[in-house]
């Protein structure tokens, strides 16, 4: 069975659909069958624009999946929080039918990558959040955070909020993309490896800077 994995990060902003893409690449090149897919997209029109930076990334042209709208069950144009983006459109998002196009696309590929839309506490309607959709589904999580300062804070926060809700917490990525204080963001790394060892000993730290790439 398709393995699936869902992408958040400690803000909006920091590198998620960057670290998609590049996780899906790392995993086509293992010999593996991937497909991204957003969970909602706002600020867009006719095509989520972070499929199509996950295809450049992967180095594929658009799938079937992406042309049915299969990888992004939910498309809104206002560019703000899906609760309020989905109440001005009249739209009500519904969680089932995010899971039944997962379901699809699990059929057909190896692994499943499905990006979330800002924090995991960004509301998708009036009383639920991500974090929410999380526990229900039970999807391991790959945290996207960054070396800016602040970051220790949001990502312990991030951390806590899966220990105490029991979600499984499958790998930190790390981006050093923009480049920060070069000081702050060592000690960051060092200090976010050494808490997911005492604390999550499972969880994976990697590093990427997608410049580099």
């Amino acid at each position: 069975m398709a393995q699936v994995l869902f992408i958040s990060g400690i803000d909006t902003d920091v590198g998620k659909t960057i670290a998609t893409g590049l996780y899906a690449k790392k995993l086509m090149a293992q010999g593996y069958s991937v497909i991204t897919q957003k969970m909602i997209q706002t600020g867009n029109k006719d095509l989520s624009e972070d499929i199509l930076q996950h295809r450049k990334i992967q180095g594929i042209q658009l799938t079937e999946e992406d042309k049915s709208g299969l990888t992004c069950p939910y498309l809104f144009s206002y560019p703000c929080s899906p609760h309020l983006a989905s109440r001005l459109e009249n739209i009500e998002i519904s969680t089932a039918l995010i899971q039944q196009a997962t379901k699809k696309l699990m059929a057909k590929y190896d692994y499943v990558l499905i990006e979330g839309a800002g924090g995991l506490c960004v509301p998708y309607n009036e009383t639920k959040t991500t974090l929410d959709y999380l526990r229900e589904y039970q999807h391991p999580l790959i945290l996207v955070t960054s070396g800016k300062l602040g970051s220790i804070n949001h990502t312990l926060l991030s951390l806590q909020a899966c220990q105490i809700n029991g979600i499984k917490v499958h790998s930190v990525m790390y981006n050093l993309y923009p480049k920060a204080d070069e000081i702050i963001s060592r000690e960051t790394q060092l200090f976010l490896r050494n808490y997911l060892k005492q604390h999550f000993p499972d969880t994976q730290f990697d590093v990427f800077d997608f410049v580099e790439m």
